[in-house]
């Protein structure tokens, strides 16, 4: 009995060891194909965007030991990878773009699953990415090939908007989270709001709304978000209401739908069979296959088509003010354009965009207008002072009024704002006559005037400081010196009291005082 339990513990330790070997040989095997995996070549890493949709990265690895170097390829754009490790199977890198104050950072971890990566990507202030990164060929970064360009001609004008288009865009509130019922609540009330009634009548829907792939007759389809896209027209157009829609001039767009490159024609018709309005058409894709000078041929290209479908579309060119784009906008069909990159909810962004539109003022005209981006007003970013200040401005340039919050549940302050009719009255104003800067351009107080029909004159004295502020304005300096003059403040809706050679306010940080001035009879 004693031999047998010997034998017994013998065969024990025994089966220890064998299994302590294994386990050290697996240890070993794993450590040895970490050490031999090497990311050098071509990724493509695919993020789901949760409606049969992908959105891909293409990366450029080189491993040299623990670290990794290479590029994203995003367009045209090659952004070098820095700090970039490979340890443990576990891979890190990070990409930064812009300078100073606008520097973005996007940070990529991984970790190897057998011969793909399990990856995420987060961006400076955005929620994390996650999905799975395999190798491909180079060609597969590749943008299509090249199709030839238009001689450049003037298109005809299509004759809309002769006053700034006012509505609602999907993409500052909701993102790629925009769907069919969101839309219909948005449209909703906008009517319930008062908002239509006040002049605001495009309910537009930004990028995410295409599916994965066009159907076998090359037409753009609507991914599971948006099950029937004319029937949400319809509804739309059953409040008094129209509806507009988004694509690129390149193979994708901004956020790596579909894109109408090669398919003009065939989106058009498409927008015009669902009862389409409004076309915002988005440049991003198109760096991939043209360069910035070529885009004047390009949105010429759409701005043909939309006038050959049959139905009035407003057409919106989005290309970040990019080769002077007001000095051609309207000569491509174009009624709004882009003048500037995207807005953000905050001061610095609001403001830094809205002062510097002034020198282009005068390219604006009935139908044809500058676009400094949507309105971030009710979004939460900026004070109620910061908001006058954004709608007064905006008012002033002319500009679309595109509201980009959520209409369902406004505050009364934010209602206020939006719904002011004696200041969306200055933006409708049929002459669009340009505003002019008084003051200096890098001054802290600024004076903009603008002449308005019937020969009134709007004057918004804005405070760009930090601090409450005096400002003060001769009626020499704006060209009515020797007149009597009645005012009107429009934010207080009040009848105000101005001096025989000129007016003086206390103007709150970062705020404005807004008038409209009339020569007395």
């Amino acid at each position: 009995m004693e031999s047998l339990t010997r034998a017994s513990r013998m065969n024990l330790i025994f089966c220890r060891q064998i299994n302590l070997l294994v386990l050290f040989l697996c240890l070993l095997c794993t450590l040895t194909a970490f050490a031999q995996t090497d990311l050098t070549g071509f990724w493509v890493f695919r993020v789901p965007t949760g409606d049969g949709n992908f959105r891909e990265t293409f990366m450029d690895l080189k491993q040299n030991g623990g670290d990794v170097t290479g590029k994203i390829l995003a367009g045209t754009r090659e952004i070098p990878i820095a700090e970039g490790t490979f340890k443990d199977g576990k891979l890190h890198f990070v990409t930064r773009t812009g300078s100073g104050e606008q520097v973005r950072q996007t940070v990529y971890e991984g970790t190897m699953n057998g011969d793909k990566i399990e990856m995420s990507s987060q961006a400076t202030g955005r929620e994390p990415a996650k999905g799975t990164a395999e190798r491909t060929k180079p060609e597969a970064a590749l943008p299509p090939e090249r199709l030839p360009l238009p001689e450049l001609h003037d298109v005809r004008d299509n004759g809309l908007v002769r006053t700034p288009p006012m509505g609602w865009n999907s993409w500052n509130k909701f993102a790629g989270k925009i769907d069919d019922a969101t839309v219909r609540q948005i449209a909703d009330a906008m009517v319930s709001s008062g908002m239509k009634d006040a002049g605001y009548i495009y309910v537009n829907i930004d990028d995410t709304w295409e599916a994965a792939k066009r159907d076998a007759q090359g037409n753009i389809a609507t991914n599971p978000k948006f099950p029937d896209m004319k029937a949400l027209a319809d509804y739309v157009h059953s409040k008094g209401l129209k509806i507009g829609i988004y694509s690129s001039p390149g193979p994708k767009t901004c956020a790596q739908y579909e894109g109408s490159y090669g398919h003009e024609e065939q989106d058009a018709r498409s927008y015009a069979a669902w009862g389409i309005d409004y076309l915002k058409y988005d440049w991003c894709g198109a760096a991939r296959i043209y360069k910035d000078e070529e885009m004047q041929a390009l949105y010429q290209k759409m701005g043909d088509t939309l006038l050959r479908v049959g139905r009035p579309i407003v057409y919106s060119l989005c290309q970040y003010g990019r080769q002077d784009v007001w000095t051609w906008g309207a000569k491509v069909g174009g009624n709004l354009w882009r003048t500037t990159g995207d807005i953000s909810d905050h001061w610095q962004s609001m403001d830094k965009i809205g002062f510097q539109q002034f020198d282009i003022a005068p390219y604006a005209k009935p139908g044809h207008f500058n676009d400094p981006d949507m309105l971030e007003i009710g979004n939460g970013g900026m004070t109620a002072d910061e908001y006058r200040t954004h709608m007064s401005l905006w008012s002033l340039l002319a500009a679309p009024l595109l509201a980009g919050n959520d209409l369902r549940s406004m505050t009364d302050e934010t209602k206020s704002i939006l719904l002011n009719k004696e200041v969306i009255a200055i933006d409708q104003d049929p002459d669009v006559h340009p505003a002019r800067r008084v003051s200096d351009a890098n001054a802290t107080s600024v004076i903009v005037t603008r002449l308005l029909h019937g020969g009134s004159t709007a004057l918004g004295l804005f405070n760009r400081a930090d601090h409450p502020q005096n400002i003060d304005v001769k009626w020499e300096s704006i060209g009515l010196g020797g007149k009597k003059l009645q005012a009107r403040d429009l934010w207080k809706h009040a009848d105000a009291q101005v001096g025989a050679d000129g007016y003086s306010a206390s103007v709150p940080a970062h705020g404005v005082v807004l008038l409209k001035l009339q020569a007395s009879r």
